[in-house]
């Protein structure tokens, strides 16, 4: 929500209630991928970046594909124009999200080398950075999880900082997350992305 109808919820809610009353209503007989990827549409072409990165997150996480993604912008040619179609990939490069990487599009996924096993204590969260990728590092017994440094919620790179404890907690909208279990305990409803991952010859690699 921009700041501008934010003001306006709190200054006049009588009046601005009923704009929302309606776009609830809007798209209620779509699935929610179908429904996200409209939305990423329409900030595509109002040009929007907070929107954009926000409800292509919520697509994502609905179970949008990378290539669904593209394929909606390029189908919405007619409308978009080549210039806000380039404007959307520049933001999502901005957002640096590793599925979009060209390799990755075509299934090329590889087991990737991010740490040492045993210097992760029993019990321990670690944030660490891997082949440019934040990641966080969550040691039980022999076995270690694996989670996105990215905030679900608009894909924000959260520091070692957000980090307290079990809890993880983005400074921009205060999401927090359980560590160990990679929900989302605070604000939100999403988990972080958890990345496959396995122990080999005392090192932890992960899947990307």
């Amino acid at each position: 929500m921009s700041d501008a109808l934010a003001y306006l919820v709190k200054a006049r809610p009588d009046a601005v209630s009923h704009y929302f009353a309606f776009l609830k209503q809007c798209g209620t007989h779509l699935d929610p991928k179908t429904r996200n990827l409209i939305s990423v549409i329409t900030k595509v072409d109002a040009q929007t970046p907070r929107g954009f990165r926000q409800y292509l997150n919520r697509a994502l996480r609905e179970g949008c594909t990378p290539m669904e993604v593209l394929d909606a912008l390029l189908m919405a040619f007619p409308t978009l124009g080549l210039a806000k179609i380039v404007w959307a990939v520049d933001q999502i490069l901005e957002m640096g999200i590793p599925e979009f990487d060209p390799a990755a599009l075509h299934g090329q996924t590889e087991w990737r080398d991010v740490g040492e096993f045993k210097s992760l204590k029993d019990g321990e969260v670690r944030r660490t950075e891997a082949h440019g990728r934040g990641l966080f590092l969550y040691r039980q017994g022999r076995t270690v999880t694996v989670y996105d440094s990215r905030c679900p919620h608009q894909g924000t790179d959260m520091p070692e900082l957000a980090l307290k404890g079990q809890t993880l907690t983005c400074p921009k909208h205060d999401w927090a997350f359980d560590a160990h279990t990679g929900q989302c305990i605070k604000t939100g409803n999403s988990p972080l992305k958890r990345l496959a991952s396995k122990v080999v010859k005392g090192r932890v690699l992960a899947q990307w």
